[in-house]
């Protein structure tokens, strides 16, 4: 049974490592041209310092550091390799489960955001899962820009 304050989901380095440094094409859910915004920078940071390929994830479908933006995940086409959700936590059980009907092999749950029956469910969906840390935060730690 999952209690609030305990995490049963463990990131595994590996997985970090290997996310971070095979290009990819990131769907970021929550990326807004707002700058003030945590995914604006690093979304950015994944694009200029990473090299992936991002698609902003926002109800505005903004064009964000170059590239259309979609409303949904269903909205994005071609393949998607990490979903990155910057949401709520309350949110992110509808948008893993929506990343797993959309075929991506993994998600990336932002800094804060947990959801530990979301976890699962991708995990056993055969997806990668990265929980409460930040692509920004694990890259500088492999010396990655």
């Amino acid at each position: 049974m999952w209690f609030a304050g305990t995490m049963t989901h463990v990131n595994d380095p590996a997985v970090i490592e290997r996310l971070l440094t095979t290009p990819g094409r990131w769907a970021v859910v929550g990326l807004s041209s707002n700058r003030d915004r945590a995914a604006h920078g690093v979304s950015a940071y994944l694009q200029r310092v990473l090299g992936m390929g991002i698609v902003p994830v926002h109800p505005r479908a903004e064009m964000v550091h170059g590239v259309q933006g979609h409303a949904t995940l269903a909205d994005v086409p071609g393949d998607i390799d990490v979903v990155d959700l910057f949401v709520n936590s309350s949110l992110a059980g509808p948008v893993v489960d929506e990343a797993i009907a959309r075929g991506a092999k993994s998600v990336w749950l932002q800094l804060d955001v947990v959801d530990e029956e979301a976890a699962q469910r991708a995990k056993d969906a055969g997806l990668d899962v990265v929980m409460d840390t930040c692509p920004a935060i694990e890259g500088p730690k492999l010396d990655l820009g």
